[in-house]
C-alpha cells in the first residue's frame, strides 16, 4: 500500500480536476421549483445523443486513468495506484464538485465484468482487458438472461461447443443493459447439457463486434431502451477467452452476481433512487401536507432506511475493498434500495395523487411518473425479490432451503378432495 498522504493526494486530485473539469456552481439549498426538474428515471436518450455522451465520458475516464486516478485502489500492473479505500473516497468526493461527464456507460464493466476478469481469467487476459476497462477504451456488458432463464439462471440454454482452439456459441440473451455500445461481453453458456444445470456451464469473454453476434433494442413501458437482446449465430471464441475452467461458470456468475448486488445496492450501475429525503421533504411542505402525521410517519420511515442501507453499504464495500469476498450481504444491500424505491414510490402517490400521471406542467409532478414505471424493474434486475430472500433467508439466518416439487406424485393425478401426504 502507498504512503500517499490523503492531504497530498487531494492536491494531487484537485490539480487534475481543475486542467479537466469546470467546477460546479456553488449548490444552494434545495427549493422546490426552482432549477431544473431532474428526477426522471429511465428516461429515454436519443441514441445519437448517447454516442456523443460515450465519447466525451472515454475521454474523460483516459484522462483519468493517465493520471493514476482510474483504478486507486487497484494493482499497478494493470494501472492502479495501490492506494486505500479512505483516498478512493476522498476522489469521489471531489469529482462531486465538478461538472463531469456520466460514468454510468462504465458501470457494469467496471463494477461486475472487470472483477471477474480480474479474478477467473488467464493472465495475459487480464493484462489485455482490465487496462482497456478501466482507461475506458473498451466498454462491457453482462449477458446472462435469457427469456427462459431470468431468476433461475442455471437454466439457461445458450450452448458453447468446442471446436479445437475455438468455442462456438449460439443462443439469445435478454435484458442486456449497453450492449448496444459495448466492446466486449460476459457470456454464461452451457458447456455439456449431460451435466446437472449448475454444473454444466462455462463463462467467457466474447466480442460483441463479432461475426454472428446481434443486437436488438427492447422498448420498456417508460419509453426508454436501455435494455436489448443479444443473438448469437455460430459466434466463435478462443479458448483463451475463457473465465475459469470448463464447467466452472456457476462459479464465475456468483462472483459477477455478486458484484452486481453491490453495484446496484450502492446505485454504481445506474440503480440509485429517485431523490434524497430533502426532496420530499420539501414536497411536502409545498403541497402543505408536512404536518400530516401519516406524511411525517412515512418520511421517517424513508429517512431510516436510507440511513440505514448507507451504512450497511459502506461496511460491505470496505470489505470488498479489503480484498474480500462479496458475500450475502450484497443481496441485503440490493434489497434495501429496492425498499427505499418503494417507500419514495408510495410518498410520491400520497402527496402527488393524480398529478403523479397527469401531465399538468407543474414543476416536480409528472416527471416523476417514468421512476414509478421503471420501479417493476428494479425489484427484478441483479436477481428478483424472491430470491435475495431465499438468499438472506438460508445464507444468512440459516433457515432451512425450500421444499422442492415431489416429482414422483404430479399434482394432475391427485383426485379432487384429496391431499398429498
Amino acid at each position: 500500500m502507498s504512503d500517499v498522504s490523503l492531504e497530498d493526494f487531494k492536491t494531487e486530485v484537485t490539480a487534475f480536476l481543475d486542467a479537466n473539469a469546470k467546477p460546479r456552481a456553488q449548490e444552494e439549498a434545495f427549493q422546490w421549483g426552482k432549477g431544473r426538474d431532474n428526477q426522471a428515471m429511465f428516461e429515454e436518450v436519443d441514441r445519437e445523443v448517447e454516442k456523443q455522451q460515450l465519447a466525451e465520458a472515454k475521454k474523460f475516464r483516459a484522462a483519468r486513468y493517465d493520471a493514476g486516478l482510474a483504478w486507486i485502489t487497484g494493482p499497478k500492473e494493470y494501472g492502479g495506484r495501490e492506494l486505500s479505500p479512505a483516498h478512493e473516497r476522498l476522489y469521489a468526493q471531489l469529482e462531486a464538485r465538478y461538472d463531469t461527464p456520466s460514468g454510468g456507460f462504465f458501470g457494469i464493466g467496471l463494477g461486475m465484468v472487470a472483477p471477474t476478469i480480474h479474478a477467473h481469467a488467464q493472465k495475459h487476459i487480464q493484462d489485455r482487458y482490465l487496462p482497456a476497462l478501466y482507461r475506458g477504451d473498451l466498454v462491457a456488458c453482462q449477458l446472462f438472461s435469457e427469456p427462459g432463464a431470468g431468476s433461475d439462471l442455471a437454466s439457461l440454454q445458450t450452448k458453447a461447443e468446442k471446436d479445437g482452439d475455438e468455442w462456438v456459441i449460439t443462443g439469445q440473451k435478454v435484458w442486456t443493459s449497453g450492449a448496444h455500445y459495448s466492446d466486449i461481453g460476459e457470456i454464461i453458456a452451457r458447456t455439456d447439457p449431460n451435466q446437472p444445470k449448475h454444473k454444466g456451464l462455462t463463462g467467457f469473454v466474447v466480442d460483441m463486434n463479432a461475426p454472428g453476434v446481434e443486437v436488438r433494442p427492447l422498448r420498456q413501458m417508460t419509453g426508454g431502451a436501455a435494455f436489448n437482446e443479444v443473438f448469437f449465430t455460430e459466434v466463435r471464441v478462443p479458448d483463451d477467452h475463457r473465465l475459469g475452467d470448463v464447467g466452472q461458470g456457476w462459479t464465475v456468475a456468483l462472483t459477477t452476481l455478486m458484484n452486481e448486488r453491490a453495484s446496484i445496492g450502492t446505485g454504481g450501475a445506474g440503480g440509485g433512487g429517485g431523490g434524497g429525503i430533502t426532496r420530499f421533504i420539501e414536497m411536502a411542505r409545498h403541497y402543505g401536507v408536512a404536518d400530516d402525521p401519516l406524511i411525517r410517519q412515512e418520511l421517517a420511515r424513508l429517512y431510516i432506511g436510507q440511513k440505514i442501507s448507507g451504512y450497511t453499504n459502506q461496511r460491505a464495500m470496505d470489505k470488498i475493498k479489503a480484498g474480500q469476498t462479496p458475500g450475502p450481504e450484497m443481496s441485503l444491500s440490493k434489497m434495501a434500495l429496492v425498499n427505499n424505491m418503494l417507500q419514495q414510490q408510495k410518498l410520491l402517490g400520497m402527496v402527488l395523487g393524480s398529478k403523479l400521471v397527469v401531465d399538468t406542467g407543474e414543476w416536480g409532478t409528472f416527471s416523476n411518473h417514468q421512476f414509478v414505471l421503471g420501479l417493476p424493474a428494479m425489484r427484478i434486475a441483479g436477481g428478483s425479490d424472491e430470491v435475495m430472500r431465499n438468499i438472506v433467508g438460508e445464507r444468512v439466518l440459516g433457515l432451512p432451503k425450500d421444499v422442492g416439487i415431489d416429482t414422483t406424485s404430479p399434482f394432475k393425478d391427485l383426485k379432487v378432495g384429496t391431499q398429498r401426504s
